[in-house]
């Protein structure tokens, strides 16, 4: 097979691991040049390496595997998906149906194969136009089939530090997280708390359909979202109504505004 870049992105650590050893054996020249635990990071590494193939869990905390897809399909057009899913036969036919592999969970040896043979197949000639504008229209299906969920139950409240005092607050009064290196900081129109909990905890009981991550180091409330504007090279500025700054929107995650 020829030698080809692979990004793959799992949040389950023993599955990931399985699946990163399969690849090695079934397909030793593929490089491996990113292993991501969530859709942001999993996104990130699509823009930034250009992969030729990206395995895709559906369901991971922040980006789910169908947003990474959609943002892919601008930041990295060429690179070939495959989905990684545990999904119903509703899923399974849309997908049956679409310009686009899938593997079910748990991984067979035999189906990985068989998808990675089409994967070098495909490589062989040009991304096509209409297989592209299918693949979008595929997304759009299976968002709808397949809601996205958090691995536990969506968070209700935080405590997080302000000066001497813990404060309780409301995860709907919540503007946005800002991560740094030890804190993440949470913005509500009343001001600015700490927590010791660092965005890829959050991301995991956060409800997905609300709290959208648009930074390595941001989620933002989008109820608390009040426009957004972009620039010449794709980047968005979000507006908040509740706070003055303004956030900016890293051009991959740029998908998730598509019908801003």
């Amino acid at each position: 097979m020829a030698d080809m870049t692979c990004v793959v992105a799992e949040d389950e650590a023993l599955l990931r691991e399985a699946l990163v050893a399969m690849l090695g054996e079934l397909w030793p020249e593929l490089r491996i040049v990113a292993v991501c635990d969530d859709g942001g990071s999993a996104l990130e590494a699509i823009a930034a390496l250009r992969p030729d193939v990206a395995l895709l869990d559906i369901r991971m905390p922040g980006l789910s595997g169908l947003e990474v897809a959609a943002g892919a399909l601008q930041a990295s057009p060429a690179t070939q998906v495959v989905f990684v899913t545990a999904y119903d036969q509703y899923a399974i036919d849309a997908f049956d149906k679409g310009a686009v592999d899938y593997l079910l969970k748990p991984v067979a040896r035999e189906r990985l194969q068989a998808t990675l043979q089409r994967v070098q197949q495909r490589a062989a000639r040009a991304p096509v136009a209409a297989e592209q504008a299918a693949l979008a229209g595929l997304l759009q299906q299976l968002t709808l089939a397949v809601p996205a969920v958090a691995k536990a139950p969506p968070l209700v409240w935080v405590t997080a530090s302000s000066g001497k005092d813990t404060r309780l607050i409301m995860v709907d009064d919540i503007a946005y997280f800002q991560s740094d290196t030890k804190y993440t900081a949470v913005l509500t129109a009343d001001g600015e708390a700490l927590l010791r909990k660092p965005i890829r905890e959050l991301l995991e009981v956060l409800d997905p359909a609300i709290f959208k991550q648009i930074h390595r180091s941001t989620i933002v409330n989008m109820k608390a979202v009040a426009s957004l504007t972009r620039d010449e090279l794709g980047r968005g500025t979000l507006r908040l109504k509740t706070r003055p700054e303004t956030l900016a929107v890293s051009q991959p995650f740029m998908a998730l505004f598509r019908n801003m």
